[in-house]
C-alpha cells in the first residue's frame, strides 16, 4: 500500500494554512498536516520523513525561525526541505529565514503563481539532492558522502562504522522479503535510536540492502557500538519462529541443494577512525570501512572491530594474518600487535537463545 506524501504545516491553531498551500498540496496528491506545537513538529519529523515542512512566521517569527534552526541543526532531520512563510514587514525577515537554514522563503506579497512555483522547485530540488531509502527513510549515498566529507574537513576526531547483517539472505529466503524488509527497518531504528541517544552529533545512513553506515565522534564509538550490538541480539531473535529461536538455527539449503544449519542473524560492524592520521577523501573512508566490515564478518557472533592502521596504508598486509578474536587467554582490552593489519576487537555475544 502506497501512502500519500505528507506536508507538515506549522502555524497558530486558530489560523488556517494559506489557501495557496492547501491547493498546491491537493493538486500534487499530498496530505497536509497542520501542527501548532513545536514539540509535535519535532516528534513527527523524527518519526517519519515528510515531503516538506512549511513554517508560518506570520504569527510568531522567533518561534518559527528557532524551530527551523532546530530542524536543520539535527543530523537526522536536516534533510527535510523547509520553507518559511514570512510577512513583508519588518524588513529583513527573508534574510533571517535563510540564515535559520530554510531551503526556501515565501514572502507575503508574492503572487499565488510564484508561490506555487517556489514550492514546486523546493520539492524538485529535494528529490534531486536528497536520496533516502524507501524502507528505512534514512539518508542515502549522497548524504553519506557529504557527512564523511564534512568530518574530514573539520579535522575533529571521528569514527566511521560500516554495519552489515550476517545470514540475512537465508532469513529472507525462509521468511519472505516482507519479513526481510521488517528486519531492515528494525536494524535502521536500532542504529538511529542508539546513535541519536548516545552521540547527538552522529549520522546514520543506509547504503542499500542490509548495509548501513554511521559516523560518530571518536569518544562515543565504543559505547554506541556496544549498545547497538546488545539491542540487536536482544530484539532480532524474536523475529524468528519459536522453534527456530529455541534451536538457535534453522536448516537451509546452499546453492548445491545441500542442507546446513543457518545460525540466527548477527551484526558485524567495521570501524575506522582518524586517530592515527587524516583521510583525504570520503572514498578512502568507504574503502577502509568495507575492509574492516569484511574482517568483522569472519568473527563469530555480533561483533565490532576497530582498525588501527594509519590512513596511508592500503589493505591488510598480505604477509600478516588478522589478529585472533579475543578469548579466555587474551583479554579484550589487551594491547594489539602493531602493524598494518592491527585491529581492536570486542567479544561477540555468544548467547543466541533468548529463552
Amino acid at each position: 500500500m502506497t501512502h500519500a506524501p505528507v506536508v507538515l504545516y506549522f502555524g497558530e491553531a486558530d489560523t488556517p494554512p494559506p489557501t495557496v498551500l492547501e491547493s498546491f498540496v491537493t493538486e500534487h496528491g499530498m496530505v497536509l498536516v497542520h501542527l501548532n506545537e513545536t514539540s509535535a513538529v519535532l516528534d513527527r519529523a523524527n518519526r517519519s520523513f515528510p515531503a516538506c515542512l512549511v513554517l508560518d512566521a506570520s504569527g510568531s517569527v522567533e518561534t518559527a525561525l528557532e524551530l527551523c534552526r532546530r530542524i536543520k541543526a539535527d543530523p537526522f532531520t536536516s534533510i527535510i526541505p523547509v520553507a518559511t512563510f514570512v510577512p513583508s514587514v519588518p524588513a529583513g525577515l527573508s534574510s533571517r529565514g535563510l540564515e535559520a537554514g530554510a531551503d526556501e522563503v515565501l514572502r507575503e506579497g508574492l503572487t499565488e503563481r510564484e508561490l506555487e512555483l517556489r514550492l514546486d522547485l523546493l520539492l524538485r530540488r529535494a528529490a534531486r539532492d536528497v536520496s533516502v531509502h524507501p524502507t528505512t527513510r534514512l539518508p542515502g549515498t549522497v548524504q553519506i558522502e557529504r557527512d564523511l566529507a564534512g568530518r574530514i574537513a573539520s579535522g575533529a576526531p571521528f569514527a566511521v562504522c560500516y554495519a552489515d547483517l550476517d545470514h540475512f539472505k537465508e532469513f529472507n529466503d525462509r521468511y519472505s522479503y516482507a519479513q526481510g524488509d521488517r528486519i531492515i527497518l528494525l536494524t535502521a531504528r536500532i542504529l538511529r535510536d542508539v546513535v541519536r541517544a548516545l552521540a547527538p552529533d552522529g549520522f546514520v545512513g543506509h547504503i542499500g540492502g542490509d548495509d548501513f553506515i554511521f559516523s560518530v565522534g571518536m569518544e562515543h564509538v565504543d559505547e554506541v557500538c556496544s549498545e547497538i550490538l546488545a539491542l540487536f541480539d536482544e530484539i532480532i531473535p524474536y523475529q524468528y519462529s519459536e522453534a527456530d529461536r529455541t534451536a538457535g538455527y534453522f536448516l537451509g539449503q546452499d546453492r548445491r541443494g545441500t542442507l546446513h544449519r543457518v545460525p540466527l542473524m548477527t551484526l558485524s560492524i567495521g570501524v575506522i577512525t582518524n586517530r592515527l592520521g587524516q583521510f583525504d577523501h570520503p572514498a578512502q573512508l568507504g574503502e577502509r570501512a568495507a575492509e574492516m566490515k569484511a574482517f568483522a564478518k569472519t568473527l563469530p557472533g555480533s561483533v565490532y572491530v576497530v582498525d588501527r592502521r594509519a590512513p596511508a596504508s592500503r589493505g591488510l598486509a598480505s604477509d600478516e594474518s588478522p589478529p585472533p578474536a579475543p578469548g579466555p587467554d587474551r583479554p579484550v582490552d589487551s594491547p594489539e600487535p602493531s602493524g598494518p593489519g592491527s585491529t581492536q576487537t570486542v567479544e561477540p555475544n555468544r548467547e543466541r537463545n533468548p529463552n
